[in-house]
Parts: C-alpha cells; sequence; structure tokens
C-alpha cells in the first residue's frame, strides 16, 4: 500500500505564548485520522525535567515521532544542562542530518520560561517574533488571535485560551479539550 492511499493524519494546534514573565504552552486535544476524530482527548504538552531542569514541550504532527523527538530533546538537555537553546539547535542538527530522524513528521514548541522556541525537521530552530509561536493545522488561527491580543491586559493563560478557542471554532483539526502547561521565567 503506497503512502497516497492512507487518508493521513490531521489535529493539533499548540499555541506558545510569553508575557508578564510567564510562558504558556497549550494545546488541543483532538487527533483525526482522514475525516473522522480518532481520539479528543489527546495530551500534547509535556512537562520535561532531565536533570532537574524544567522544560514545557508541546507538539504537532506524529504522536510517535514527537515522542521519539522529546527523549531525543530529553537527552541533549542531560548534556548541555540549562542551556534550552543550545539543546534545541542539537537536535534540530540531528534531525536534519540522521536518515532516521530525517522520516520523523512533527514539529515542537519548547520553553524553559525563558526561551520560546520552534524546533522544525528542517534544521530550524526559530525564536518568534511578538512572543507568540503556534504549530499545527490551527496554528495560524491560534497565532493571529493571540498577536491581537497581546497588547492588551490578559495574562499570558488568558491569552492562549482564547487564541485556542477561536482557532478551535475555526479549524476542524482542532477542539476545545486543551491542555495548558505555564513556567516562569
Amino acid at each position: 500500500m503506497a503512502d497516497s492511499d492512507f487518508p493521513g493524519w490531521h489535529g493539533t494546534t499548540i499555541i506558545g505564548v510569553k508575557k508578564g514573565g510567564h510562558v504558556v504552552i497549550a494545546g488541543d486535544g483532538q487527533v483525526s485520522l482522514g475525516q473522522t476524530v480518532i481520539k479528543g482527548t489527546a495530551r500534547k504538552v509535556r512537562r520535561l525535567s532531565p536533570g532537574g531542569f524544567e522544560v514545557v514541550a508541546g507538539f504537532a504532527g506524529s504522536t510517535a515521532d514527537a515522542f521519539t523527538l522529546l527523549e531525543r530533546l530529553e537527552a541533549k538537555l542531560e548534556a548541555t544542562p540549562g542551556q534550552l537553546a543550545r539543546a534545541s539547535v542539537e537536535l534540530a542538527k540531528d534531525w536534519r542530518t540522521d536518515k532516521y530522524l530525517q522520516k520523523l513528521e512533527a514539529m515542537l514548541i519548547v520553553t524553559d520560561g525563558n526561551d520560546l522556541l520552534v524546533i522544525t525537521g528542517a534544521g530550524d530552530v526559530l525564536e518568534p517574533e511578538h512572543n507568540v509561536a503556534a504549530i499545527g493545522s490551527g496554528g495560524n488561527y491560534a497565532l493571529a488571535a493571540a498577536r491581537a491580543m497581546m497588547d492588551g491586559d490578559k495574562s499570558a493563560e488568558q491569552v492562549a485560551r482564547e487564541a485556542m478557542a477561536i482557532a478551535a471554532d475555526i479549524c476542524v483539526y482542532t477542539n476545545g479539550n486543551l491542555t495548558v502547561e505555564t513556567i516562569s521565567g
């Protein structure tokens, strides 16, 4: 059976918002296969603690691929304690050059409370403008909504939750069952 014979996994919206000394990563719970919702309560935001160094990560894409990347990120963080940016660059280099990792289909948003980064399989480690990052099928909707709210009085968590609600209203691959993790810088 060819890859084109599979309807493809869709779903996930992850947002990271940095505001007021806090960083929030929120993700929806929907996993879809083609036009069918397979699960509505998936946890796509995780808290990692390699060597006592706390990091929050959200992922979009294949769950198995994302878990592989999260394990690799934990190993990189153990090798470079307290250096999220360096560990992220090392992961991105491996992801880009390792033949096994090149096949992984996922994206990550990670934070240690100070840095907010997007890591891609193209070898990118991006620090977003305007202290907001979003990935996944509803990512552009959540990003636009969050950016519109950033200058107001809302907290990072309020911005993330409201942006996710807007994305869930627009994107059929995003639902309102959120996992929200906050970390302070």
